[in-house]
């Protein structure tokens, strides 16, 4: 869509590594285009973006920010997502509801693989994205084609080159830019200058233009003709279809300059103002049904511990008003976004991104619609794994009613945690991306909620089994004045191939044993059966209830489970008790380049390799399959990302249970002794 015909607010999203330097672009955007008076600092504390006390003792964002200001009479919103891959599902949603993503990138060909999960969301998603290579003072003699270079090896689009830097005494002091072909030279902190291409350019800027129209000729047949007939292309139709093909996700055009010192930031904002996609095509791409006249879709939710709960959301269609029902609910309060700061409206158009306020039941990912609320879209990105968990307990015990409350708001402002209660444990696990994910959970939920708690790494699930059977008779008599108690049982155990679980098997003829006490004798083994000899759950047995005696007056369904207890008490450690610890199916990805690195990863740490492939749809990466022990997950994907510049992610699934002895069985048992013990 031509640029004049757009009368919509647009939104771009700024994405990239840490340290890419995000947050130092959004803070020079608003300064140039006015909508702050004095730029603000990452590392002074006094940005617009990162203002929560979590982000501010990291020096690094742990959320979307959303900041909106007006740019040559348009009105547009920049979401500055988090570069750490912890936070990537945060990212995700807000580039869901963008028209543009700009990443950010460091002048580093190294770095390059950091970007390839982010080229890939992008591309598999068609959200169009141009790259902005930042920090170019930097740069030394390391020429920009060949940053760039290193760079498509991890995109699947094109990247094409908008503009050919100016270099004076070793340094990048300007650019020419290769469709308009002017020249302009940095005037750090203020607009740069007009200037002449230098003549020793001159052959080097036509080369790079020649490149830029070919590689748009691509994709257009017409300016294809020309370039081969030798006539020169028009310049706005040259700049029409650089903004069809960005539209497209064809190209991803490249630009350059430094945010610290507000070089070719200018140039930037202007290249998104002429060719960033208007609302209308994002919300065809996003699958906005036609038939709602007014739809807003949620981004991010925030439950603030005063003003209640807040959706960020980006209006796709129609206009939202303060107090309109929107999604089945009332709308209280609609608000536009300059960080923390909030600006009361009466109302939001098209293309504005904004907070509304106390939609109680509104979820992250949900469509918004004047016809009600059409639940998560189906094109919304699923929610990854966990791969990090952490057993969480209240520093005050009068915080643990409250805890569980608590991490639900922050799941629900996260949705990439999870909260599990271990059915084997009994620990709360706070499952995550990574110790980083976790530990910014812990501090909100100290900042925002006044709870206090401290993360371990959870217990593993051991259970145990037996390797021999036995046969056995206990008996179980008391006199306590009135009415005693009596049982008498004959039991034979037995071990079951691994999986089985566990059998009861009723073998009484003759009615020595009722048949209303039959079923308190099997009660009584699976109450003994929570935790065996070695303090584990024992799995994998089979008991058999061959005999035994009873009292007419003193025989009870307590005492035949007392005395079924007392048997197993009795004959399993008897039975050559064994440790099991689970065993689960992982499957690691990596660049091809680490694959050997995370061989010997899992070797270390008692692993079974089961081999190795492509992973379908990534290329240059490879997926490893492995047997793991569980008692070696928890740091796994600390030591992972590691090793494969922080890109390497995993998944898993249980197995099976295998026997553990020696240092590793002792160890696991007097730990578990310890921890019945504090109970």
């Amino acid at each position: 869509m031509p640029h004049s015909q757009i009368q919509t607010a647009r939104c771009a999203a700024l994405v990239g590594p840490y340290l890419s330097g995000k947050t130092s672009l959004l803070e020079s955007l608003l300064s140039a285009a006015g909508a702050t008076t004095r730029k603000g600092s990452v590392r002074d504390g006094n940005a617009v973006g990162d203002s929560s006390p979590e982000a501010k003792a990291r020096q690094m964002s742990v959320e979307v920010n959303v900041a909106s200001f007006e740019f040559l009479g348009e009105r547009w919103s920049v979401l500055d997502c988090p570069g750490s891959v912890e936070l990537a599902c945060e990212t995700q949603s807000a580039l869901m509801v963008a028209d543009v993503a700009v990443i950010v990138a460091e002048a580093a060909p190294e770095k390059a693989v950091l970007l390839a999960p982010l080229f890939k969301f992008l591309d598999d998603n068609r959200i169009p994205h141009l790259l902005f290579i930042n920090k170019v003072d930097s740069l030394g003699d390391l020429r920009v084609r060949d940053v760039v270079q290193a760079y498509q090896a991890v995109s699947a689009r094109k990247l094409v080159l908008r503009e050919v830097p100016i270099r004076e005494g070793g340094k990048i002091t300007g650019f020419v830019d290769l469709v308009s072909e002017r020249a302009w030279h940095f005037n750090p902190h203020k607009p740069s200058n007009l200037v002449q291409i230098p003549d020793s350019l001159k052959d080097r800027e036509h080369e790079a233009r020649q490149e830029m129209l070919e590689a748009v000729a691509d994709y257009d047949d017409a300016l294809l003709e020309k370039l081969l007939e030798d006539v020169a292309p028009d310049t706005q139709e040259v700049y029409d279809r650089l903004a069809s093909e960005l539209a497209d996700d064809l190209i991803v055009p490249v630009f350059f300059g430094s945010a610290e010192n507000d070089n070719g930031i200018r140039r930037l904002l202007k290249a998104l103002r002429h060719e960033g996609p208007d609302v209308a095509i994002s919300a065809e791409r996003a699958g906005i049904p036609a038939e709602a006249t007014v739809a807003a879709q949620v981004f991010k939710t925030l439950n603030g511990s005063h003003a209640g709960k807040i959706s960020l959301a980006r209006v796709w269609r129609g206009t939202v008003n303060d107090g309109m029902t929107l999604g089945g609910e009332r709308v209280s309060g609609v608000f536009r976004m300059m960080g923390h700061n909030q600006e009361k409206l009466s109302q939001a158009t098209a293309g504005e991104v904004v907070a509304l306020g106390r939609l109680d039941k509104a979820a992250t990912g949900d469509l918004l619609t004047d016809k009600g609320n059409a639940g998560r879209s189906p094109l919304w990105p699923e929610l990854p794994p966990p791969v990090f968990g952490l057993a969480l307990h209240a520093q005050n015990r009068n915080d643990e009613v409250k805890l569980t409350a608590a991490i639900q708001k922050l799941v629900e402002e996260d949705p990439s945690l999870r909260l599990d209660q271990s059915t084997d444990t009994g620990e709360l696990v706070l499952w995550g991306q990574g110790d980083i994910h976790l530990q910014i959970a812990m501090d909100r939920l100290r900042n925002k909620f006044n709870v206090s708690v401290k993360g371990v790494p959870p217990q593993v699930p051991y259970r145990e089994s037996i390797r021999k059977g036995t046969a056995h008779h206990a008996r179980y008599k008391r006199q306590t004045g009135g009415h005693g108690q009596f049982a008498d049982i004959h039991v034979e155990v037995k071990p079951l191939p691994r999986g089985t679980g566990f059998q009861f098997e009723d073998g009484i003829v003759g009615g020595v044993v009722p048949r209303q006490f039959i079923p308190a004798v099997e009660t009584g083994v699976r109450d003994y059966a929570v935790r065996g000899p070695l303090g584990f759950p024992v799995v994998d047995f089979a008991v058999k209830l061959t005999g035994g005696q009873f009292h007419a007056v003193d025989s009870s369904e307590m005492a035949f489970k007392t005395v079924a207890r007392q048997a197993m008490t009795e004959a399993l450690p008897a039975c050559e008790p064994v440790l099991l610890e689970p065993i689960l199916t992982v499957s690691i990805a990596v660049p091809s380049d680490f694959t050997s690195k995370v061989q010997r990863l899992v070797s270390g740490r008692r692993g079974q390799i089961l081999g190795y492939d492509a992973r379908p749809g990534w290329q240059g990466w490879d997926e490893v399959k492995a047997y793991l022990p569980q008692a070696e997950m928890h740091d796994l994907i600390v030591e992972l990302r590691s090793l494969s510049l922080g890109v390497g992610t995993f998944t898993w699934s249980f197995e099976r249970l295998q026997e553990l002895t020696g240092k590793a069985a002792d160890k696991a048992v007097e730990i578990r002794k310890e921890t019945l013990a504090a109970q």
